[in-house]
């Protein structure tokens, strides 16, 4: 595709600078007037999106803007407004579950240095702590009363030279209007204030990241061996809320998710033989800051294109998405926007000349075919292990009707053929994390047992549920080269035929979908059969 081509797909693909936009009206929010639209996706609608006239974020704002706007938080003109209630609803779902006298004690992120730099990473806020109140500054502390209800924000006391270099100091109560909590004090009162209320019990989190191997950080601050503190009674009573979606999470999800999407669509209209896998990198990051206001994205991008997207995890620092992709080559790409802390997660998989041949269509299509099977039999009440298997099934059925495998499907199965050539489960939990919260709590059916063990859950599906459905089929050398060698493994392989696919790479689709009381929502909106994408990728702006 050539510059001219690009600029005008930019113009003409129904991104979200382009949909068709109802007449905007003025609404007023706690005194700012901003305007209003309705915007439009091409199968579902998202809910109203307001528009601020200037960006709350950063700190160095004129203060009365900011108490101006202190109901909602969006990054800018076009961008999703945020209600604050969002939190203070999370903060409402977790009191009722706790006891009278007990205290949450929440710790926020810190401010991370470069090595031994005076140069710090972009911080990005501690997940629990988003959920509770949403505050986006490093050095905080969170208390919550079960009690009352209460909820108190502890900011650190800065410096007056801060205002020099960072911008102007904001007092404890304008905080109080920014983030519309009950209190506000400084860091350095914490003890006190904590005493006063006088817990029974303070409860702070630790809990095991099960994805991750990590524990949950729990607050620390000088005076807490003063209180009776409890590390076990939260953490399963607020991953499990974290699991279930509130209504105005979930329209924060779904705005992540389609500028996610159209993101993606402009790499697939950008891409083509001869550039480098990070030039589309380039134009998914663009997209989502540029056009969705989403500073972040929720993991490192994967653009792997040829044998790369054999790669499960490639875009790593080893491996930055720095090949130059062929004309015969599949590409594989992963990535997700990030916005107010909760993520997309979303892989497109596509010809990187926009036209499929038979041996990748009948790859892809294999795929297809798995994730087609989880979207109509997903629904409350359905087993997580039960979905994976059914998307299993579908895809080697489908490799088994294309000559590469042969044999029963079930003993394929037994035999653990399925895991050679998908060795990730289907999908996981999404949230605030992308592999988000809640997979294996001590409520919840426990790992299963290999070849199952590296599934991310195996809960029961239920609505609010916010999950991704990715099944993939990777020609992965190590592993092939593996069940090859396994006489119980290798008699379900036609070799002859394998062979044609050394250094395909791979094929993965995934989709974010919500569990609704009947079945499944899908979040994502790009084009997905071959004929779809073939068309997007030749006429851009007719794909609908």
């Amino acid at each position: 595709m050539n510059k001219t081509r690009y600029f005008k797909s930019l113009l003409h693909t129904k991104c979200i600078t382009s949909y068709p936009l109802t007449r905007p009206r003025e609404v007023i929010s706690k005194r700012v007037i901003i305007n209003s639209y309705h915007i439009n996706s091409y199968t579902t609608s998202l809910p109203l999106c307001k528009c601020f006239l200037s960006n709350r974020f950063a700190l160095s704002v004129e203060s009365n803007l900011l108490l101006r706007m202190s109901a909602t938080w969006s990054m800018g003109p076009g961008t999703l407004e945020v209600p604050l209630s969002l939190f203070a609803t999370n903060r409402k779902r977790l009191a009722v579950k706790l006891k009278p006298g007990q205290v949450v004690v929440l710790q926020g992120g810190d401010d991370i240095n470069l090595y031994d730099t005076d140069v710090q990473y972009v911080f990005r806020q501690e997940a629990y702590f988003t959920w509770i109140c949403g505050v986006r500054e490093p050095g905080c502390y969170f208390a919550l009363d079960a009690s009352t209800g209460k909820g108190y924000l502890f900011v650190p006391r800065l410096p007056e030279e801060y205002e020099v270099w960072m911008g102007k100091l904001l007092s404890c109560h304008q905080f109080k209007e920014i983030y519309s909590v009950d209190e506000v004090y400084f860091v350095d009162e914490l003890r006190d204030v904590l005493k006063k209320l006088n817990p029974e019990v303070l409860l702070t989190l630790s809990g095991p990241n099960t994805d991750s191997g990590l524990t949950a950080k729990e607050a620390v601050f000088e005076g807490i061996d003063e209180f009776n503190v409890d590390n076990e009674i939260l953490f399963p009573i607020i991953a499990e809320l974290r699991v279930i979606k509130t209504p105005a999470e979930i329209e924060v999800m779904k705005y992540v998710c389609k500028i996610s999407s159209d993101a993606h669509k402009q790499v697939m209209l950008y891409a083509k033989p001869g550039l480098m896998e990070y030039q589309c990198e380039s134009v998914f990051l663009d997209h989502c800051y540029r056009v969705g206001g989403c500073r972040h994205v929720s993991y490192t991008c994967i653009c792997g294109s040829g044998d790369n997207a054999a790669t499960l995890h490639y875009g790593h620092a080893g491996a930055p998405n720095a090949k130059i992709i062929e004309k015969d080559d599949m590409c594989l790409f992963d990535m997700g926007g990030n916005y107010a802390g909760y993520a997309a997660d979303i892989t497109c998989s596509f010809p990187a000349n926009g036209k499929f041949t038979p041996q990748q269509k009948l790859i892809y299509e294999a795929v297809l075919n798995a994730r087609d099977a989880v979207i109509r039999e997903a629904k409350p009440g359905v087993m997580w292990v039960d979905m994976h298997l059914a998307a299993n099934r579908a895809m080697l059925e489908h490799l088994k009707q294309g000559g590469l495998l042969k044999g029963d499907v079930e003993e394929m199965i037994k035999s653990g053929i399925n895991g050679i050539l998908q060795p990730h489960g289907l999908g996981h939990l999404l949230g605030l994390d992308v592999h988000d919260v809640g997979g294996y709590l001590p409520s919840c059916p426990p790992r299963p047992s290999p070849p199952l063990a590296r599934l991310r859950t195996a809960r029961q599906l239920q609505p609010g549920m916010i999950l991704t459905i990715e099944p993939g089929c990777y020609f992965i050398p190590r592993l092939l080269h593996g069940a090859k060698n396994n006489p119980d493994q290798s008699r379900f392989f036609n070799w002859d035929v394998m062979e044609k696919y050394r250094g395909f790479g791979g094929v993965r689709i995934e989709d974010d979908v919500l569990i609704t009381e009947t079945g499944v929502e899908n979040l994502t909106f790009v084009p997905r059969t071959v004929a779809e994408i073939e068309d997007f990728m030749a006429n851009g702006a007719n794909f609908k």
